[in-house]
């Protein structure tokens, strides 16, 4: 997950749910010592054995999971191996500050037997190379240096759990914003750096395995989006020298745990063609990998169906088995530990589920469907960090001690030597507290059942969970009327129209108020009601954000560029959930206009037009707004792209409308830059106020 997140004591050896769900979790055999000793230990080689799972399994732990209250409609066609993981790298850092972890009864236990207890059956850690400054102060989340990644694998171990390790090769977070290269290879030759690589991927993984560790999964890099270890494919070199690296892990994998899979990792598939990329540079450079891992956030990453093709086209084209390698979801908008959540109430995101514990458990269940039932050699689901909850602390400054002492926060300020541009200016808490699968003190949610319940289901009383968001666009020179019933969301995510009551709407003050948004409160069935009213002006054109699509626009692709189309992804858009994309990989591509017809217009009346773009990568650019009149440009007005997410808004004023005139507005863009790219939303044609 994207680092910028504004973003041992043990038991009795434990085993996983039932025997169908263990069979799974020791299917791939892995890396791991050979014994004859019902349980781990803690030396061994990594010869690969198949385990005697039943010798493992104690009469004190439950293997049935039951609830009353959550509903799981069952998944049809799951396999008896299929992967139901949890990434749960920050627990040393948090149980080293106080933080304890209880059942669903209230008991205190140890966290990764209750993940155990509850479907559960392969761990995933990252593994940092020295998330360390030269005085031993801990950079942060969780501090995820190879000796965290022993001390959880033994407990994984111990309770039957598998361990994926992932490797960023980096000292802290690597994602798709940022691939540094490590402190100790900074100034290494990319052969330096591949045979540094190999020799601590190797050395990582023995002592794994000296420890008595189960690896089943090592991860080569971590959302590798044309980046990696300080490599990127927009230099010299490119995927050339990315690969030789992946090229290097995978032959330390091979040789100190052959059974175990080998996984490469990348993010956003809703950016189609970027998977189509990877995965053909991965083949030509004979990368050696089993499964080809996706992240996938759907408030974020698109539609389950835009995964599950983006996903089948790798595996049907080159054999590999997939896997979505990270998810996860909110169960509440609360924020517990005094540091702001990744994602929240507002409209900012796409929201196809409440932030209720069951629609935590809806995301899980359908993203384990699509994962079985629409790819075609899915693997399994890791959940990300469902463990990290808040510090401990009674307020921010109690808590920030902690993440600064444990390293309990996502970045210290310890952090900042490193990554000076984040970590230096944001460290501090954990942005991901409301998305676990424990509550704040600690105490496991209904949810974290649904990894057990998902294989024959549970069906309770359906009734409604929460209120189905209301979003509506009104012209603030016509009429507002509120709607008089809302959306119930149903347990099982379904919907039922029922009556809704709005509390202090004041029409007048909101039509009066200019453009501006509103969150009106209401109540609906004994529950809060949000309706986000957006006041307008009123806008001439059709489909003015993209929302039907291409619809009454007309795209001239000028230049030969990869990417020209409406793309669906919420937080790149200003209005609703589309916009318009574009981009090059090839230097001096990137040249179309974007136009519509205007029509309805009131002769001798006077109009202002603007239109909003960002983007980057665009060296020289000559981008412009304009406004032809029978055919000829009349009206233009410059703007440009910069960096992501800052939007360039180019407005033309006073534009005179004759009867009889043909008028045409429109976007001209041309970039010479290698790898430009941008978005366009919110056209808007309105009528000046004299």
């Amino acid at each position: 997950m994207s680092s910028i997140m504004k973003r041992y004591s043990t038991a009795a050896v434990a085993a996983v749910l039932a025997a169908s769900v263990l069979a799974g979790a020791f299917l791939f055999t892995g890396c791991k010592p050979q014994t004859d000793d019902p349980a781990p230990t803690t030396e061994g080689t990594s010869t690969q054995e198949e385990v005697n799972v039943e010798k493992w399994r104690p009469n004190d732990i439950k293997l049935d999971v039951k609830s009353d209250s959550l509903y799981v409609t069952k998944v049809e066609n799951l396999p008896e191996d299929f992967i139901m993981g949890m990434d749960a790298s920050c627990v040393p850092s948090l149980e080293a500050g106080g933080v304890k972890y209880y059942d669903h009864d209230g008991n205190e236990k140890d966290v990764y037997q209750i993940l155990s207890e509850n479907g559960i059956n392969y761990i995933r850690v990252r593994v940092w190379n020295d998330p360390f400054d030269a005085d031993g102060n801990g950079y942060g989340g969780g501090n995820c240096d190879i000796e965290n990644a022993i001390a959880i694998g033994k407990r994984a171990t111990e309770y039957g759990m598998k361990l994926l390790v992932n490797f960023h090769y980096s000292d802290f977070w690597a994602d798709p914003a940022k691939q540094m290269v490590p402190k100790a290879w900074k100034n290494m030759s990319i052969d330096e750096k591949s045979e540094a690589l190999y020799a601590y991927t190797k050395e990582c993984l023995e002592k794994l395995v000296a420890a008595g560790v189960d690896v089943g999964m090592v991860q080569i890099g971590n959302e590798t989006n044309g980046a990696m270890c300080g490599e990127s494919s927009t230099k010299l070199g490119g995927w050339a020298k990315i690969t030789q690296l992946m090229r290097a892990g995978s032959r330390a994998v091979r040789e100190v745990c052959p059974g175990a899979l080998i996984a490469v990792h990348f993010a956003n598939p809703e950016k189609v063609t970027n998977y189509e990329s990877y995965s053909k540079n991965l083949d030509y450079y004979g990368v050696d990998y089993d499964v080809f891992a996706s992240s996938y956030y759907p408030f974020w990453h698109g539609t389950y169906e835009n995964l599950a093709a983006v996903l089948n086209k790798v595996s049907e084209q080159y054999g590999k088995k997939v896997m979505v390698a990270e998810t996860s979801y909110a169960f509440t908008a609360a924020d517990n530990d005094y540091y702001g959540n990744t994602i929240g109430e507002g409209g900012g995101i796409v929201k196809n589920y409440p932030f209720t514990v069951q629609g935590q458990a809806n995301l899980v269940r359908d993203v384990i469907d699509v994962t079985v039932n629409g790819m075609t050699n899915g693997i399994g689901v890791f959940y990300w960090e469902g463990t990290w909850i808040p510090a401990g602390g009674a307020n921010y400054e109690e808590n920030l001690a902690l993440w600064e002492k444990y390293g309990s926060g996502w970045a210290s300020s310890h952090a900042g030597e490193y990554d000076p541009d984040d970590a230096g200016q944001w460290y501090g808490g954990c942005a991901v507290d409301n998305q676990t699968f424990f509550d704040a003190t600690g105490h496991a949610l209904e949810s974290l059942k649904v990894f057990a319940l998902v294989k024959e289901g549970n069906v309770v009383e359906n009734k409604a969970d929460a209120i189905e968001d209301t979003n509506l666009i009104f012209d603030i020179n016509g009429d507002v009327i509120m709607p008089t019933t809302v959306n119930a969301v149903m347990l099982d995510n379904s919907k039922k129209a029922i009556d809704v009551v709005w509390h202090n709407v004041d029409i007048d003050a909101m039509k009066s108020g200019g453009v501006k948004k509103y969150d009106i409160i209401g109540t609906a069935g004994g529950m809060t009601a949000h309706c986000y009213v957006s006041m307008e002006e009123y806008n001439f054109l059709k489909n003015w954000s993209f929302e039907e699509g291409d619809t009454a626009w007309v795209a001239n692709k000028i230049g030969n560029f990869d990417e020209f189309n409406v793309e669906d992804k919420v937080t790149d858009s200003i209005t609703g959930t589309k916009h318009y994309h574009f981009w090059g990989a090839s230097a001096n591509t990137v040249e179309f206009t974007l136009e519509q017809e205007l029509t309805g217009l009131a002769a001798g009346n006077k109009y202002n037009y603007s239109i909003s773009i960002m983007g980057g990568d665009g060296g020289a650019t000559d981008i412009y707004a304009y406004v032809k009149v029978n055919g000829e440009i009349v009206y233009r007005g410059e703007t440009q792209i910069t960096v992501y997410n800052e939007w360039h808004t180019a407005v033309i004023n006073d534009i005179v409308y004759n009867e009889g005139d043909t008028i045409v507005v429109g976007i001209y863009v041309k970039c010479a830059g290698p790898n430009a790219w941008g978005k366009i939303d919110d056209a808007r044609f309105n009528s000046t106020k004299e």
